[in-house]
């Protein structure tokens, strides 16, 4: 599986595909504050993408896909002005 809930985080591993972005949205909602760990995600369907910026969870590590990595980053960093 590519989505999975581990203790407090919920980790992205391999290719997660759109299937996948059900799994994780209800992940997020059934654990508030839970982090998402991505460091071992290869490639983000941008469903899952779109889960990311309307939950805004907590990132852990550097996302393995490279378009995630440079794109989506820095729009999820926690802003200066909260």
């Amino acid at each position: 599986m590519s989505v999975r809930c581990d203790g407090g985080l919920i980790r992205l591993e391999g290719p997660c595909p759109v299937e996948e972005a059900e799994t994780l949205a209800a992940l997020l909602l059934a654990h508030p504050g839970a982090g998402v760990e991505w460091s071992g995600c290869t490639g983000m369907h941008t469903a899952l993408v779109q889960v990311l910026l309307r939950l805004r969870p907590p990132l852990h590590g550097s996302c393995g896909d490279p378009f995630a990595a440079r794109w989506l980053a820095p729009l999820l960093a926690p802003s200066d002005d909260g």
